[in-house]
């Protein structure tokens, strides 16, 4: 019997995969797939949780960042009432301080006005004093310029008092 090429190579295959087999290399490669495969299984599971601690703080951070945007919020709402309470103080102090002014300039006025019209009167009784006297003078002895004397002092203590 004649063995051909085909036979060797069968033969060879045998031997070949027996080897394989006696050398356990299907369990080493099984055992470095199973390797493989929890190697993969521990990166996806590290992944999920490398994810779920992302949102999180994602979670985290836009907490803060809406809790900022409300505290401003609130400062520049506070600033705005603090800037019109100001205004108002601003503008009630103004009017406050015109009216002052106001009445002060009036009362400045009424005073000027009271000595203006005592200035008038006591040039006017300066003038009728002295006319009076010219016209007494000229037309009165003296007898009865003593009389009208003592009577004028007389009226002016009880005008005074």
């Amino acid at each position: 019997m004649e063995f051909d090429n085909t036979f060797y190579a069968f033969v060879g295959l045998i031997i070949f995969i027996g080897l394989l087999v006696y050398l356990k290399v299907p369990g080493m490669m099984a055992k470095s797939l199973d390797e493989r495969a929890n190697n993969i299984r521990d990166e996806l599971s590290e992944a999920k949780r490398l994810r779920e601690e992302a949102q999180q703080l994602l979670a985290d951070y836009q907490a803060k960042r809406k809790e900022a945007e409300e505290e401003a919020k609130a400062i520049v709402a506070a600033a705005e009432k603090e800037a019109a309470a100001l205004t108002a103080e601003a503008r009630q102090k103004t009017e406050d301080y015109v009216a002052r002014r106001n009445a002060l300039t009036e009362e400045k006025i009424k005073q000027a006005e009271a000595d203006a019209i005592n200035a008038v009167r006591a040039a006017a009784v300066d003038l009728a004093v002295a006319a009076a006297e010219q016209v007494l003078t000229k037309s009165v002895d003296a007898d009865v310029q003593a009389r009208l004397f003592q009577n004028s002092i007389g009226e002016v203590k009880t005008r005074l008092n």
